[in-house]
C-alpha cells in the first residue's frame, strides 16, 4: 500500500489526508507548495535490501508514488531509462563527470511518460473515464499514449504553433484534438473552461500529486545509477516547472533517508524568448512576473510560471543553483553539436539544458570536476529544418527515368555538386555576428554554412569538413584567433584552407605581423559597412575557386 499518509503544507507544515484528484492546496494557508509523506521507514528497508523482484521503471519506487495497490493494475511501462557519461559533447568543453539521463526511452520519447504513466494509473484506479489536458505538446502525446491503453478518453488542448506532427501524433492514439489560435497560457484557460463546464478531471500539472511525484523516480533512477551518488548539479530545461519539483521531491527523500549524503545544485534553464523565472531570479525577486513568449521552442512557451517559479526559487536558495536563458540559435546549435559528438538526436526543449550547460560551463558556474546530470528528452521530427536548414543534403539529378546518365549529364551533375558544395565556416563567440554574416553569404550563394563558438571547435570543425573559407574572430574564448590560424597552418589537412580575420579590437603592428603570410585578407569590424565585408569575403572565395578550377 504505497498511499500517502499525509500531505505537509511546506510553508506552515499542516498536515491533511491525502484525497485523489483534489488539487493539493493547504487546508490552512492556501500554500500549493505541499509535499506527499510515505512510510520512508519501510521503503528504506527494501533499498537497502536491493529492492528485489522489481522491475526496471519507474514502478520500481512504488513505494513512495500515490497507488493504492500498483500490482493490481496493468501498470504503463515508463522510467527505468539509461544514464549514458558524455564521451565528447561535455569532454570538449573540459567536463569529466557529465551524465545524461536518457529519457528519450520512454514509450514517447519524453520524460512526460513518467507523469502519464502515475497521472493515468490513479485514474484507472479512482474510475475516471474520461479527461482533460492543456500542453505544449510532449504531456499531450504521453497521456494519450497512456489512456489509450487504459481506456480513458482524453480531451487534448493544444496551442496551434505546437508542431503539427505532435498535433497529429496524439490524435493517431485516439485523443480528441483541440487545437486553439493563442498561446499557452490561453490554451490552458479554455481547458479548464471546457473541463468544468463537463465536469470532467484536469491535469493540473505541477499541482497534481500523480503528476508531480512521478518526477522523483528520475532522480532514484540517477542516484542509483550512480552507485547511490548524488550529483553536484542537476539541470533541466523548464516550460512551467514540474520537472524539477518533482525531481528534487525525490532528491530531498533520499537525503532524509540517509542514502545520500547532499542535494544537488539546481540549474534551471529557459529559452531567452520566454524566461520569466530567469528574469525574476536574476533580480533577486521570488515571484515572476509573466512574459509574452517569443521563441519558436513552443514546447517551453510557458509566460506565467505561477507558484511553480516560487517553490523552484526556494530550492536554489536552499540548495544552491542558478537560473540561465540560451537563445533560439544557442539552442540549435547545442542541438547540432550533441548529435554529432554523442550520436544523439534531442529535441529543442533538451538542447536548451545542453546550451545552459554550454554557458553555465564557460562562465565557470559549473565546475570541471563536478558531478553534472542533465535531463535529454525528445525526438527531433518536428524540428530539424531550423538545424539543418535547407541545405541539409545535395542533390544531384542524373536522369528522370533511372536510367544510366549520358556522360555529358554526368559531369554537368558533378559540375553542379562541386558549385554547391562551396562551404564557409564561421568561428565567432558572437551568435548574433555570425548569423548576421551568414545569412548576407547565404542571401548571395547557396553556401554550406558552419558556426563555431570558439577556437577549440572551429578548428575540430574544419579539420572535420574541410571547408573552402574559414571567416574567423580573434577574440574568443579558449583558443584565440591567433592560435586557431597557426594550429590551422601546421595541419597539412588544412593548411591550404584560406582564412579571413575579423576583429573587433585594434590590431598592434606586431599582431599583424604574427598573422601575415597565414591569412587571406584582415578587417576590423565596423570599419566598413556589412554588405561590403561580405563582398570581400566572396570576393575571397571566388578567386580560390578560380584557383582550384585551374588545378
Amino acid at each position: 500500500m504505497a498511499t500517502p499518509l499525509y500531505l505537509e503544507c511546506n510553508i506552515c507544515g499542516h498536515q491533511q489526508p491525502y484525497i485523489p484528484f483534489v488539487p493539493a492546496i493547504c487546508q490552512k494557508c492556501e500554500s500549493q507548495w505541499v509535499e506527499a509523506h510515505y512510510d520512508y521507514e519501510a521503503f528504506k528497508r527494501e533499498i537497502l535490501r536491493g529492492i528485489p523482484n522489481r522491475p526496471s521503471d519507474l514502478w520500481r519506487f512504488q513505494d513512495v508514488l500515490p497507488l493504492k495497490d500498483p500490482s493490481a493494475l496493468e501498470l504503463y511501462p515508463a522510467g527505468g531509462t539509461p544514464l549514458w557519461l558524455s564521451h565528447r559533447f561535455a569532454p570538449d568543453l573540459g567536463h569529466e563527470s557529465v551524465y545524461i539521463k536518457d529519457e528519450r526511452y520512454g514509450p514517447t520519447s519524453s520524460f512526460k511518460d513518467r507523469q502519464a504513466a502515475v497521472a493515468v494509473a490513479a485514474m484507472n484506479e479512482n474510475g475516471i473515464r474520461e479527461a482533460v489536458i492543456a500542453s505544449t505538446g510532449n504531456a499531450a502525446v504521453a497521456y494519450a499514449a497512456a489512456c489509450a491503453r487504459a481506456g480513458i478518453k482524453l480531451w487534448v488542448f493544444m496551442t496551434s504553433l505546437v508542431p503539427q506532427e505532435k498535433l497529429r501524433e496524439a490524435a493517431l492514439f485516439g485523443a480528441e484534438v483541440i487545437r486553439v489560435s493563442g498561446n499557452y497560457d490561453q490554451t490552458k484557460q479554455i481547458a479548464s473552461q471546457f473541463a468544468q463546464r463537463k465536469n470532467l478531471l484536469l491535469d493540473r500539472g505541477a499541482s497534481s500529486i500523480p503528476a508531480r511525484e512521478s518526477m522523483k523516480t528520475i532522480a532514484y533512477e540517477i542516484v542509483e545509477q550512480l552507485g547511490w551518488r548524488a550529483p553536484d548539479w542537476y539541470i533541466q530545461a523548464v516550460s512551467g516547472g514540474l520537472g524539477p519539483l518533482g525531481v528534487y521531491q525525490g532528491f530531498k527523500e533520499m537525503y532524509n533517508m540517509g542514502l545520500i549524503n547532499k542535494i544537488p545544485k539546481l540549474a534551471i534553464i529557459q529559452a531567452e524568448g520566454c524566461a520569466p523565472m530567469v528574469h525574476a531570479f536574476k533580480a533577486g525577486k521570488d515571484v515572476a512576473t509573466p512574459v509574452i513568449p517569443d521563441t519558436r521552442i513552443i514546447i517551453l512557451s510557458t509566460g506565467d510560471p505561477g507558484k511553480a517559479y516560487t517553490y523552484l526559487w526556494n530550492l536554489t536558495q536552499k540548495y544552491g543553483g542558478v537560473m540561465e536563458s540560451v537563445t533560439d540559435l544557442e539552442a540549435y546549435e547545442a542541438m547540432k553539436a550533441l548529435a554529432t559528438s554523442e550520436g544523439m538526436a534531442v529535441e529543442p526543449a533538451t538542447a536548451v539544458a545542453f546550451a545552459g550547460f554550454q554557458k553555465l560551463s564557460k562562465q565557470g558556474v559549473i565546475g570541471k570536476g563536478e558531478l553534472v546530470a542533465i535531463n535529454c528528452t525528445g525526438h527531433t521530427f518536428p524540428v530539424e529544418k531550423h538545424v539543418l536548414g535547407d541545405q541539409w543534403a545535395v542533390d544531384v539529378h542524373l536522369s528522370k527515368d533511372q536510367s544510366p546518365a549520358p556522360r555529358e549529364g554526368l559531369q554537368a551533375a558533378l559540375e553542379n555538386l562541386d558549385e554547391k558544395t562551396t562551404t564557409v565556416l564561421l568561428v565567432d563567440d558572437n551568435s548574433d555576428d555570425a548569423l548576421l554574416i551568414r545569412r548576407l553569404l547565404e542571401g548571395r550563394k547557396n553556401y554550406r554554412m558552419y558556426h563555431a563558438k570558439d577556437g577549440w571547435e572551429g578548428l575540430s570543425v574544419a579539420r572535420q569538413k574541410l571547408p573552402d573559407l574559414i571567416v574567423s574572430d580573434l577574440t574568443m574564448p579558449g583558443i584565440d584567433g591567433f592560435g586557431l590560424v597557426e594550429e590551422l597552418k601546421l595541419d597539412p589537412r588544412t593548411r591550404h584552407i584560406p582564412v579571413v580575420v575579423v576583429s573587433a579590437k585594434d590590431i598592434t603592428e606586431e599582431e599583424r605581423s604574427r598573422l601575415n603570410g597565414h591569412i587571406e585578407a584582415l578587417y576590423q569590424k565596423g570599419s566598413l559597412p556589412t554588405r561590403k565585408f561580405v563582398d570581400k569575403v566572396i570576393g575571397v572565395i571566388e578567386d580560390k575557386m578560380d584557383e582550384k578550377g585551374k588545378e
